[in-house]
């Protein structure tokens, strides 16, 4: 009886090996940069809420009313003070 042999690859094999490798990591990729994208927004809401939640304090601090401030970052913004 003869000893098995590792069987060698042919390049087909090799090539749908190798696709299949790309494919993975490829798919991985995009798990990963749509998990990222999904934190990037969750963490950009929270620091939105956290910011309006803030001017309301202060608003209500100072009693300064929507209009009036509104009022105030649009002459900031023409006045070339913030963007």
């Amino acid at each position: 009886m003869k000893p098995n042999k590792p069987r060698q690859m042919d390049e087909r094999e090799k090539l749908r090996k190798f696709r299949e490798l790309d494919d993975a990591f490829a798919q991985a990729l995009r798990d990963m940069e749509g998990v990222s994208q999904r934190q990037q927004q969750a963490q950009q809401q929270d620091a939105h809420q956290e910011f309006e939640r803030r001017l309301r304090a202060l608003m209500h601090d100072f009693r300064q009313s929507d209009t009036s401030v509104d009022t105030l970052l649009r002459t900031l913004v023409e006045l070339g003070k913030i963007a």
